[in-house]
């Protein structure tokens, strides 16, 4: 029989807060963490808005001297981990370090530091490049400087598959607690790619939304004048826990990891298969992992990015996973991103931190800026306010370039 997996504490940073808290008030309220960007200078870029971090300091959880060697990308980790730590109450000692590990993803990395450090190769030599350059910016020093600060000597690892990323990681990091090779693990993703060359790269892919005169509007997804995604930055950190191992030091558990399914389009390096049919397949097998029905499923926190094929495929794929249910509006499918932005790597673990949340609070958060559904999207997509609701099984989908998808099924602690 395989072990059951648990959450004892999540940690969540993004545009539109800072800790878990503060983010889901702001879903609550419809607060859109868009705005023009601070980070760098816009002359000359066609997209010059996205969903920063704000009033963020990472020497509240790392050392001034030893900030300096991380990405920006690390900073979101440690600060995610701190406060899901915080909440979960684990404490990593001697009688447990080696079966506590950690996975946290990331789809790029350190691409602030990339840029950085090119800038002092172009303009000094080789010379001036900084010995922290590598390690500040490898997308697996994440996960490093995280079991470094807690003593995790556990598994571990950093997933990096794009959008999935941190999807894959929580879903990798409950199947290594399932199998027996860890009790614990510290899991999720991190991402900070808001810089001249990640958001010029995707503008230059013509991926991104070019509202530029109303940002906190830009990001619609389902609606018809959708046209692109928001670069948003963060971090979502869960502690998945062996049930038993919770139970045996008096955790408080938030919700029980009992699905997680995987697949590949293998059909375009960034576009979906037809009617969204590699989704379908994720959907399905973390449905199937779970055990369960289709039909106990209760609300979808979509990937839904707010592009125009992507949205509509993957809604065609949840009406195609969940038939009637989906097509009578029963089942509650929202995103998020329209008020986070697109947190890339980063996006899975935000998600499932805010899925974990609407079971735990009872309502599904809203769908921002839905002003006219797209005729070709036809669920119930929780539009411009929350929705009190029986949340008991919930799923939550990320999807990436390379056609690589992954779902994960929560459910509510004590719900039968």
């Amino acid at each position: 029989m395989q072990r059951r997996v648990v959450v004892t504490g999540l940690g969540l940073i993004c545009g539109v807060g800072n800790t878990a808290p503060e983010v889901w008030d702001g879903l609550m309220a419809g607060k859109s963490g868009m705005a023009e960007i601070k980070a760098f200078d816009l002359t000359g870029h066609p997209v010059t808005f996205a969903a920063e971090v704000k009033d963020f300091d990472p020497h509240v959880f790392v050392d001034k001297k030893e900030a300096r060697k991380m990405g920006r990308f690390i900073h979101f980790a440690m600060a995610a981990s701190a406060e899901a730590m915080r909440q979960s109450g684990l404490v990593v000692d001697s009688s447990n370090d080696e079966r506590v590990g950690v996975h946290i993803g990331s789809g790029i990395g350190g691409f602030d530091v990339i840029e950085r450090e090119h800038t002092a190769l172009m303009n000094g030599g080789p010379r001036k490049i900084s010995p922290f350059f590598i390690p500040a910016s490898i997308v697996n020093l994440a996960a490093g400087h995280v079991s470094i600060k807690y003593g995790a000597k556990g598994p571990n690892e950093a997933t990096a598959t794009a959008c999935t990323s941190s999807a894959h990681s929580i879903g990798d990091a409950f199947r290594i607690i399932q199998r027996g090779d860890a009790d614990a693990m510290i899991a999720g993703g991190t991402e900070g790619a808001i810089t001249p060359m990640g958001v010029g790269g995707f503008a230059a892919m013509k991926a991104l939304s070019t509202r530029n005169d109303d940002p906190t509007h830009a990001c619609r997804p389902w609606d018809k004048d959708r046209d692109g995604f928001v670069v948003g930055e963060g971090a979502g950190i869960l502690i998945l826990e062996e049930l038993e191992f919770a139970k045996a030091r008096g955790a408080n558990i938030l919700a029980e990891v009992i699905g997680y399914g995987m697949s590949a389009d293998a059909f375009h390096m960034t576009g979906m298969a037809p009617e969204g049919e590699g989704c379908f397949r994720a959907m399905s097998n973390a449905i199937k992992s779970a055990g369960i029905s289709p039909d106990k499923i209760d609300y979808v926190n979509a990937h839904a990015t707010s592009t125009p094929l992507g949205d509509a495929m993957e809604s065609q794929a949840i009406e195609n996973v969940f038939g009637e249910r989906a097509k009578s509006h029963t089942l509650l499918v929202s995103s998020t991103k329209s008020m986070t932005g697109h947190l890339l790597g980063g996006a899975g673990g935000l998600e499932a931190g805010i899925t974990i949340m609407a079971m735990q609070h009872q309502i599904a958060p809203p769908t921002m800026n839905l002003e006219n559904v797209d005729p070709v999207c036809r669920l119930n997509y929780v539009p411009n306010k929350p929705q009190a609701a029986k949340i008991d099984y919930a799923l939550s989908n990320s999807f990436g370039f390379g056609g690589t998808n992954g779902s994960l099924v929560f459910k509510r602690w004590g719900a039968e």
